[in-house]
């Protein structure tokens, strides 16, 4: 049986619910828009929020929207999908990677400190994997240097610091609805913010620099960041299935904790304790490097995906070694973890992952398939 990393969890609902769009002949950003973007604010608790064409983009927008530009440098961890760097390029601004805690992977503020010089104008905090950055920490710490907060929470819908949504807290912060995402429209951001000064000029910057969309006239630069409303459909559709599909990834984590529990050599990703845990991936690192149990799992029919390249090993980005994002890269996993997984697949994952673990199969294995080296370096 093939298990797959990840597949999306839409259906029928979802089919139908685009029928509106095209019975009333509303494509375009509209009413549906409207009503999911009202859902997502109150869902998240911030007072204004815009779409973006991807998460990326939403992270663009925001950037843009707080003053970011040429010449400014902003914080992000060097464990994170590479779209947090490239938002930051994007706005003319220089990435500065800050090392992870490797119990949790997120932002060691410890790490930030000699991070900071005169060009230091914002911190990302990216909220990985489904659980929470400490914000009462990072908060205290952008007030500390006087830097803007830009919360990546692509992987965050739900999540929760101390009862309070991620992306409530900074100066602006950027959801992702990516096809991989807890819930999705196939492609889109929403960018959030309770400052009415950047909602404005995140209105601007989306809509060509203007706020009414019939205008020609533009009182400032401007572009076209915005959504469809046969996406908001689904996304409006989606955020109904949210309960469910928060209850399915929380089950789907339970079972894999209950089946590995007495299992050595491994440690499920655990949150830190303010933070609830809506599992984007089920995050495992073992205490060996992983590329032989890799290549044993995908020789059993299941998909796993390494840990996030660490962003100073990019090719594009070339920085200097940062030692804990590079350790969890090098030793960590995500398991299958999409809603419709089957009690009877997460046995059969969790099986393979004992037997990966068994020295002298693996060992048999790695050798089978020329894969000697690794024995000497895991």
């Amino acid at each position: 049986m093939k298990i797959n990393q990840f597949q999306p969890y839409v259906g029928q609902e979802e089919y139908e619910s685009i029928k509106e769009c095209f019975d009333t002949n509303w494509i375009t950003e509209g009413p549906k828009a409207k009503e999911f973007s009202e859902k997502l604010c109150k869902l998240i608790g911030c007072k204004y929020g815009v779409f973006a064409p991807n998460g990326t983009l939403s992270l663009y927008l925001g950037l843009k929207a707080i003053g970011i530009g040429p010449g400014d440098e902003v914080i992000v961890p060097d464990f994170t999908f590479i779209a947090s760097a490239n938002a930051v390029e994007m706005v003319g601004a220089t990435p500065i990677f800050a090392d992870i805690n490797r119990d949790t992977l997120h932002i060691d503020l410890e790490k930030c400190t000699d991070l900071i010089t005169e060009n230091t104008k914002a911190i990302m905090p990216v909220h990985i994997y489904g659980t929470a950055v400490n914000m009462d920490s990072l908060m205290e710490f952008a007030g500390l240097h006087k830097l803007r907060v830009i919360e990546d929470a692509a992987q965050a819908i739900g999540v929760t610091w101390d009862g309070k949504h991620c992306g409530s807290f900074g100066d602006v912060s950027s959801f992702s609805f990516f096809a991989d995402k807890t819930i999705t429209t196939g492609e889109g951001g929403f960018v959030c913010t309770n400052d009415k000064e950047i909602f404005t000029k995140l209105l601007y910057l989306r809509n060509q620099g203007r706020i009414d969309r019939g205008s020609f006239i533009h009182p400032e630069i401007g572009y076209n960041f915005r959504m469809t409303d046969i996406q908001c459909a689904i996304g409006l559709t989606q955020l109904n299935k949210l309960d469910d599909i928060i209850q399915k990834k929380q089950n789907i984590l339970q079972t894999y904790k209950t089946l590995l529990k007495d299992v050595d050599g491994l440690e499920i990703m655990e949150p830190e304790e303010l933070s609830n845990h809506i599992p984007f991936r089920v995050a495992i690192k073992f205490d060996r490097k992983i590329k032989g149990i890799m290549k044993y799992l995908s020789s059993k029919d299941i998909e796993t995906r390494t840990f996030f390249y660490p962003l100073h090993k990019q090719p594009c980005y070339d920085a200097p070694i940062l030692k804990d994002s590079t350790y969890v890269y090098n030793h960590g996993l995500c398991m299958p973890s999409y809603p419709e997984l089957q009690t009877d697949q997460i046995e059969y994952v969790c099986k393979h992952i004992c037997k990966a673990l068994d020295v002298d199969e693996v060992e048999a294995f790695l050798i089978d398939n020329d894969l000697n080296p690794y024995i000497q370096t895991r």
